[in-house]
């Protein structure tokens, strides 16, 4: 059985940093791109990042580019999300995603992908 399994979440100060984890269970990351995403209650789930296992290549949106880094440790099966300088608006539950790599159009649209994880509640106050 695939599983993704998301951590790390958790509650912190304006400023203050955060790393969440994807592990693969049942399943490698050898040639996939995972996509990390958020939702805000009342608002639509939002895509922020993107990577390719096999190429490295990566996708930040415009909210999160230059405060986060994804990175992925394939021995690990594992992608961490590096979440640096958060904002209050940072606040959301995020999940990972997995799809193999060239099976989707847009790496920041949820319904592309085929494996997913729970979600993680990322908390960031003032």
């Amino acid at each position: 059985e695939v599983q993704l399994q998301a951590s790390g979440g958790g509650s912190v100060q304006v400023g203050g940093s955060l790393r969440l984890s994807c592990t693969a269970f049942g399943y490698t990351l050898d040639d996939d791109t995972i996509g990390w995403f958020r939702q805000v209650p009342g608002k639509e789930r939002e895509g922020v990042v993107c990577i390719s296992s096999s190429a490295g290549s990566t996708y930040y949106s415009d909210s999160v580019k230059g405060r986060f880094t994804v990175s992925i440790d394939n021995a690990k099966k594992t992608v961490y999300l590096q979440m640096n300088s958060l904002k209050p608006e940072d606040t959301a539950v995020y999940w990972c995603a997995a799809v193999v790599e060239g099976d989707y159009n847009d790496c920041t649209r949820w319904d592309e992908y085929d494996h997913y994880g729970q979600g993680t509640q990322v908390t960031v106050s003032s």
